[in-house]
């Protein structure tokens, strides 16, 4: 039996989202936290001390480290793009802005390649919608934009991609290259050059970026994929035989990459299979049901409606890419440990497998997903903007005062600029919510427009009203501040138990000379972790050292130090 397809679309419904909102949105989105903001605890700051490192005279490019550690996940290619880029820029950019610049064009890689990827699987044959009995069914290339605007749309609103995409760290340029790999295998049926080249471009920027594994598993599924489709109803053997070179291509592009990574020794195997216990499997489904809000729904529902193309003898390929560089992900953040940063490189494909569930959702869930959004991004920044008076004014009294004790010492500022940025943001939330109850009912892409929009407005409230308390609580430069007013005279520091981020802050803002704990004191000065036991730790006699006094993070315990006078 021939099961129909469930995708009813017609030219109405097909037409594509304006290009200038579109790229106000994304520039809406990229844009904030990669400006005005301190480097915050812990990897983005560690990244910035490799980089910075980078610039040393004694530096090996080949093995960043930072006071002789290496990274805690090995990468080359995103401390080199930063190194290059504060090289390039100085002395005319401030250096923590200058390391991000090439992070920015990473995340904005990723949307770019996120549109055409969807774009190409729209316009797969088994992707197309019903044709109708007397016309009137969209057309391939408006669907296929359409459903790319879905897409689009679907990754800007996923709740896990806010803070880590606009982080200099390896977690974005694997994001940003594995985007560009998804671009190369999308698009491979309709061009050769150019899909190849991002693909070889993918796969090594994943490979250089820490993750050969995945990189590697990507590319044998996309070669199998892109073998097994049946592109056309009935293809000769010239194309069979294309089809398999292409694949061939791939693969070999893929073990280059295998062997690149043996060669800088950047294979990191820490497979750490999960217990099996409540708390830990529970812990994995609140990060899956959170981080890739509201894409996994919809996802699970076009795995649903699009169940008997997904299950039949051909394969279709807008169905299977996407799913299973998803399950590679999903797989990677369980067996590694890893955690959101590597569950982070499904977003892109979840959101592909999102936009196709927007051509079967119901009127009335399409509503509730209106309706849910609208409310629950309207009470965020409700709450945004409440705690921000309450910063700025004291009333209302409880918001202020639960600032000051989770903040303490925290004095706020006021700008005018992000005042208004802020306050025009609102305003045009205030009229995308008119406009979407109001106009354009029949787009598919409706029902993700609130939840993109809320998600950029949200973020962009945080990045301009609330921006100096997060740089307060997230940052390192008033724990570095403390220490420097203890160390008089500035010397020679010997470290011990500190994280790389603290590391990072304390070579970066005080430009400290620091080394490692010697087994005789070499330094008259140490700074070492404070212990959860508010003890220091128990690797070096304190018979060689006097406390001068704890130095605490203005808001995480967990960040404090220790500093030693020698005796």
């Amino acid at each position: 039996m021939n099961h129909p397809n469930p995708a009813i679309v017609s030219k109405a419904a097909a037409r594509r989202l304006p290009r200038l909102a579109l790229i106000l949105l994304c520039v809406a989105y990229v844009i904030p936290g990669f400006i005005g903001r301190d480097s915050w605890k812990s990897e983005d700051m560690a990244a910035l001390g490799f980089a910075w490192e980078l610039l040393q005279d004694n530096a090996n490019w080949w093995a960043p480290s930072l006071m002789g550690l290496p990274p805690d996940n090995p990468a080359l290619l995103p401390y080199w793009l930063g190194a290059w880029s504060i090289k390039l820029t100085q002395p005319w950019v401030h250096t923590e802005f200058a390391v991000r610049i090439p992070f920015g064009l990473l995340l904005s890689l990723t949307l770019v390649s996120t549109w055409y990827a969807v774009y190409y699987l729209g316009r797969s044959p088994k992707a197309q919608p019903v044709a109708f009995a007397f016309g009137g069914e969209a057309l391939p290339t408006d669907y296929a934009r359409a459903m790319a605007d879905g897409g689009l749309l679907a990754v800007i609103a996923c709740m896990g991609l806010a803070q880590l995409s606009h982080e200099a760290t390896p977690a974005l340029a694997q994001l940003g290259f594995s985007a560009l790999f998804f671009f190369g295998a999308s698009a491979l049926p309709y061009s050769r050059i150019l899909p190849l080249l991002a693909i070889g471009l993918g796969l090594l920027g994943m490979t250089l970026s820490g993750a050969p594994a995945i990189a590697g598993l990507w590319a044998i599924g996309a070669a199998l994929i892109h073998v097994l489709d049946r592109f056309e109803i009935r293809e000769d053997e010239t194309r069979l035989g294309t089809k398999t070179l292409e694949s061939g291509l791939v693969v070999l592009i893929a073990l280059v990459c295998a062997l690149v990574a043996q060669q800088l020794d950047l294979w990191n195997w820490k497979l750490q299979l999960p217990k099996a216990n409540w708390v830990e499997w529970s812990g994995f489904g609140q990060l899956l049901i959170w981080f890739t809000w509201p894409t996994w729904p919809l996802a699970l529902w076009t795995l649903w409606r699009w169940r008997h193309q997904l299950f039949s003898r051909h394969i279709s390929r807008h169905l299977t890419l996407p799913l299973w560089l998803c399950l590679v992900a999903v797989a990677a953040t369980l067996l590694t440990g890893s955690s959101d940063r590597t569950l982070l490189l499904a977003l892109p494909a979840m959101s592909a497998l999102a936009a196709f569930a927007l051509p079967t959702l119901k009127r009335q869930v399409a509503a509730l997903i209106d309706w849910f959004t609208l409310l629950f991004f309207t009470g965020c920044a409700v709450i945004i903007w409440v705690i921000w008076i309450a910063m700025q004014t004291g009333i209302p009294s409880q918001p202020a005062a639960n600032v000051a004790r989770l903040a303490p010492g925290f004095e706020t500022s006021f700008s005018v600029l992000a005042l208004a940025i802020a306050l025009c943001a609102t305003t045009v939330w205030g009229w995308l919510v008119h406009w979407r109850v109001g106009r354009h009912r029949a787009a598919i892409w409706k029902s993700l427009v609130l939840p993109a929009g809320g998600a950029a407005l949200c973020w962009l409230l945080l990045m301009t009203l609330w921006m100096p308390l997060l740089n307060y609580a997230q940052g390192y430069k008033l724990l570095v501040n403390r220490a420097l007013a203890q160390l008089t005279p500035v010397g020679c520091v010997e470290v011990v138990g500190l994280g790389q981020g603290q590391i990072a802050a304390l070579k970066f803002y005080a430009d400290l000379q620091m080394q490692p704990m010697q087994n005789e004191p070499t330094c008259p000065w140490l700074i070492a972790e404070l212990g959860p036991d508010g003890n220091a730790p128990s690797t070096f006699s304190v018979n060689d050292w006097n406390l001068v006094s704890p130095i605490h993070h203005p808001t995480d315990r967990n960040q404090s130090l220790l500093l030693f006078k020698q005796k």
